[in-house]
């Protein structure tokens, strides 16, 4: 077999995870050494090992190694990851990403679907709440749209709610995004995101420590945000309750050491509990995009692209009266077009064509139907 698929084996035998891994590659020195040593030989490295290293490591376990050697399984099933066009990457390859290699329990293995951005390039990691507010969702595609611009890396889950607004943003913009699976890289998960699953390899990556196959099973994401706050720079959560998955992200990334973020809320929202949480207790409050770009970049000094939420610098482009009658009432929260009606005084059937013309014009947005903000990128002056 060929040093990779060896390496395949390794970081698959069912039990192993990366901590033992590790301890049977500095024992052993590399995967083809742990394949030919015998049942005896195993045991008696691996109890001499522990005398330094305690870690649990079973009977069991051996027989595990033991018992998954079989050189056709294996050749055929690495064989099957370049038919389905997947990168097979370990701790050995330069092509493992630097940022990954200091944390606590690396991943031994990667498998990407794609291009691993850069290693120089900066990334953020956004995370934040499934069910989010329609605001959340704006606003994290907008930041997430304008740091990519800025040549950063976005870096998710591929979640619904915040994580799927974080990678579509960087798409819209253009930019770099990758998405970190808790399951196979085969299984897109959740199947609703089946088009950012397609769309995200073009220009990023997807990748996962699970080998093709492997279901998204609960305990598995805990675990893959580890990856997600290890290749970042830094950490943003967009809304999250007290209690929420993402904080297990924060809690990562400052085991890491990595800058966390997050965006103010309203004290009687329950989505923005754990990020003003997160404030007091000391993250970064993000305002603007440039809340971050100063602290990835100490010789930014601001572009077009990154205005403050809320910015009233005019844009060249002029609207009519009643058009700007209209714009003046929207902001980055979802409108309804009853409130509209009503906030406007206009006819149903004139404020929708001139809603229409204001989204020709692409100076509002329709995130769902009959609700409408305005598109940040566009934002002009309102008096």
């Amino acid at each position: 077999m060929l040093k990779q698929e060896y390496n395949y084996w390794l970081s698959n035998i069912p039990g192993i995870g990366p901590v033992k891994i590790e301890l049977l590659l500095d024992t052993f020195k590399n995967a083809e050494e742990v394949f030919r040593a015998s049942g005896d030989a195993l045991i008696k490295r691996i109890k001499e090992a522990r005398r330094e290293e305690p870690i649990r490591f079973f009977n069991s376990d051996v027989e595990r190694i033991l018992g998954s050697r079989d050189e056709e399984k294996v050749h055929r099933d690495y064989s099957r990851l370049k038919e389905q066009g997947i990168e097979f990457i370990t701790r050995e390859d330069k092509e493992y990403p630097d940022k990954l290699r200091p944390i606590y329990n690396a991943p031994f293995a990667l498998y990407v679907k794609g291009k691993l951005p850069d290693k120089q390039r900066k990334a953020i990691a956004i995370v934040g709440a499934r069910e989010c507010t329609p605001y959340g969702m704006e606003i994290t595609r907008y930041l997430a749209g304008a740091l990519a611009r800025e040549g950063v890396v976005i870096l998710s889950g591929m979640a619904r709610g915040i994580d799927s607004y974080a990678h579509i943003g960087a798409l819209e913009a253009g930019g770099i995004t990758c998405a970190v699976f808790g399951c196979g890289i085969d299984i897109c998960y959740p199947r609703e995101n089946y088009r950012l699953y397609l769309e995200i390899p073009k220009n990023g990556a997807v990748l996962s420590e699970y080998a093709p196959g492997i279901q998204p099973v609960a305990g598995n994401f805990p675990m893959r945000n580890r990856i997600i706050s290890g290749l970042s720079d830094g950490v943003l959560v967009m809304e999250a309750k007290e209690r929420s998955g993402s904080l297990i992200t924060v809690d990562m990334g400052l085991e890491q050491g990595k800058e966390i973020y997050a965006l103010p809320g309203r004290i009687t929202d329950s989505l923005s509990i754990g990020c003003n949480r997160l404030i007091k207790m000391g993250a970064k409050p993000v305002t603007s995009p440039q809340d971050i770009l100063e602290d990835l970049f100490t010789d930014y000094t601001g572009s077009p692209c990154a205005e403050s939420i809320g910015s009233t610098d005019p844009m060249p482009l002029r609207l009519k009266p009643e058009e700007k009658q209209v714009y003046r009432c929207l902001g980055m929260e979802p409108l309804h077009l009853e409130s509209l009606c009503a906030m406007t005084g206009l006819p149903l059937d004139q404020l929708m064509e001139i809603l229409l013309k204001l989204e020709l014009k692409d100076v509002i947005r329709q995130p769902m139907k009959n609700y409408y903000v305005m598109n940040k990128n566009y934002i002009m002056n309102k008096n």
